[in-house]
């Protein structure tokens, strides 16, 4: 299963003071965010305003059809901004 490391103003979603991954089988980043918010309501729209989602490390532009391997870690970072 897919591992799921919450920080900062997502943790308080999981309303536990575990700190360590979910665990989440998921084929695609759609199909983790679908099954994230059954159990956490609210994370999805979270992501939606502006998290980037890094998985295995690497971020992914446009991540909801990104395949998600089985023992693939995912990350929700804030989206970085360009400067001008």
């Amino acid at each position: 299963m897919a591992r799921v490391i919450l920080t900062g103003s997502l943790r308080d979603l999981a309303q536990t003071k575990d700190t360590g991954p979910i665990e989440i089988d998921a084929a695609d980043v759609r199909e983790l965010l679908r099954k994230l918010e059954d159990r956490l309501p609210g994370i999805a729209k979270r992501v939606e305003d502006g998290l980037s989602i890094a998985i295995d490390g690497d971020i992914v532009a446009d991540p909801l059809l990104e395949p998600i391997g089985a023992d693939s870690e995912i990350h929700f970072l804030p989206s970085i901004q360009g400067g001008s």
